[in-house]
């Protein structure tokens, strides 16, 4: 029974992205801006309900922008969550908008594209995330670089956070993490880390039962004078500590 219903929830999400993404070329170029982010939190929401995962949000997301969020990174779900609990445009690897229909997905919902294999690439990126900010956009990235388990984080690394420090914008940190909404104990199922691959990540999470997400929202802080090396710091611990406070991490 257990195959079965991870057969059916698979079927079910993939008829789901096909209708995102006919919603992207066929509504999006008569929608306006906050029309688009509308649909995608809805979207997200739809589709993690679909494979049994309830988001849980505490604390406030920020009303508007310009602002960027920075958060620990555990599993190909973050962004899902993340959309559904507070639309935003994340920063991504360049190699996911060449990916069949998740590409075409993740472009549509305004994700901008870092080569991270070029240096150079990287000012760039800095450079497009403060015009975006600027222009009042709400900015996502996971400042760890990769995947981590959630109950420790990896060191932050600082580069995108001078985009914040260029344009002048507060910086919301955010932990999350997920919890086995039966248990209420730590879930591991949706960890796609060291030797994990997506497919026995996707597959291990929706045959493990409902799955709460749980989305913890601290308050925008502004730079305050410190450079991008103390402020990804002091983030760091700002991410750690509410996810202690929310039972999502277990070391400091």
């Amino acid at each position: 029974m257990t195959t079965m219903r991870a057969f059916w929830k698979i079927l079910r999400g993939l008829w789901h992205l096909l209708t995102g993404l006919w919603t992207i070329v066929m509504r999006f170029p008569r929608l306006s801006p906050e029309q688009r982010q509308m649909r995608v939190q809805a979207w997200a929401l739809q589709l993690l309900a679909l494979w049994g995962i309830h988001v849980q949000v505490l604390g406030r997301p920020v009303v508007a922008g310009p602002a960027l969020i920075v958060a620990n990174h555990i599993s190909w779900l973050d962004i899902l969550v993340i959309h559904a609990a507070r639309y935003c445009r994340f920063v991504s690897k360049s190699d996911v908008r060449d990916w069949p229909l998740i590409g075409r997905l993740a472009t549509g919902a305004g994700t901008l594209y870092i080569e991270r294999s070029r240096r150079r690439d990287a000012r760039r990126m800095v450079q497009d995330m403060s015009d975006a900010l600027r222009e009042g956009d709400v900015v996502a990235v996971f400042p760890e670089g990769t995947t981590s388990d959630g109950r420790s984080l990896l060191p932050f690394h600082a580069n995108l956070i001078q985009s914040a420090i260029a344009a002048g914008a507060p910086v919301q940190p955010l932990a999350l993490g997920f919890v086995d909404a039966r248990s209420g104990q730590r879930s591991l199922a949706p960890c796609y880390i060291g030797d994990d691959t997506l497919v026995g990540s996707v597959w291990r999470t929706l045959t493990a039962g409902p799955i709460t997400a749980v989305v913890c929202f601290g308050e925008p802080q502004s730079a305050e004078g410190r450079d991008r090396r103390q402020w990804a710091a002091d983030l760091r611990e700002t991410v750690q500590a509410l996810g202690a406070t929310a039972g999502l991490s277990s070391e400091a």
